[in-house]
């Protein structure tokens, strides 16, 4: 799995032109599955993305993680992560899961960081064209590969 996670102020996601998640700060997670995720990869992910000590502490210090700040999480499934762009000018995204493996891993990931977290993440529509809406805080913006655990 690759996540792009940002730290926000607000984010949404619109599908069809009405709003489908929304938080406040917290953190914004477009991810991708490729084929050879596994659910292990969507525990370890929402365990880490939870953890992740990325928001200021009380002395303004980036240390405190997504529980301690009280934030929310918003979580949006984006298969062009895993575009391949060596060749040629247009993306090519074999390594991206169909839908039929990808759907059941998005949903395992999203349980597994509403269980980390302890409460419900907002998520935009797997496979819907949607609009996402951000605020960025920082910005931080940070990169995760599950198959290069760094």
């Amino acid at each position: 799995m690759r996540a792009v996670i940002q730290r926000v102020r607000k984010a949404q996601v619109r599908v069809r032109g009405e709003q489908h998640g929304a938080i406040d700060h917290g953190l914004m997670v477009l991810v991708g599955i490729e084929t050879a995720d596994t659910r292990q990869d969507a525990e370890w992910l929402a365990a880490k993305l939870v953890k992740l000590r990325i928001f200021s502490d009380v002395e303004g210090k980036m240390n405190a993680d997504l529980v301690q700040v009280g934030g929310g999480m918003l979580v949006v499934s984006q298969f062009t992560l895993h575009a391949k762009t060596k060749k040629g000018t247009r993306p090519s995204f074999i390594h991206a899961a169909h839908p039929d493996v990808a759907i059941p891993l998005y949903e395992h990931f999203v349980q597994s960081c509403e269980q980390e977290l302890g409460k419900p993440v907002a998520t935009g529509e797997f496979g819907a064209d949607m609009e996402v809406e951000l605020t960025n805080d920082g910005p931080v913006t940070i990169w995760i590969d599950t198959q290069n655990k760094e």
